[in-house]
């Protein structure tokens, strides 16, 4: 499997290719996409500007970070509760 190929910033760029009449198969054969893959990046990125889609990874990065910490606190708290549970 291929790693990414493309950026937000190119998406959207090959996204606005299709809005301004551009076929959409003519555009996965220019770029080497699937239509799927035009698809899916059509309904996360459609309608958006280079400056939303990079405000979009940022707030995807500083999810992800947050739902690691989560999990560790979780994982931290039942391993204090298991052991407080055992000295009684």
């Amino acid at each position: 499997m291929k790693g990414k190929r493309f950026t937000p910033e190119q998406i959207i760029k090959i996204i606005k290719e299709s809005e301004m009449g551009v076929k959409n198969i003519d555009i996965c054969r220019k770029y080497g996409i699937s239509e799927q893959t035009f698809y899916r990046w059509k309904s996360k990125y459609g309608g958006m500007e280079v400056s939303d889609a990079m405000r979009l990874k940022v707030l995807e990065d500083e999810n992800r970070k947050l739902k690691g910490l989560v999990a560790d606190l979780s994982l931290d708290n039942k391993i204090l509760k298991d052991l407080l549970g055992k000295n009684f």
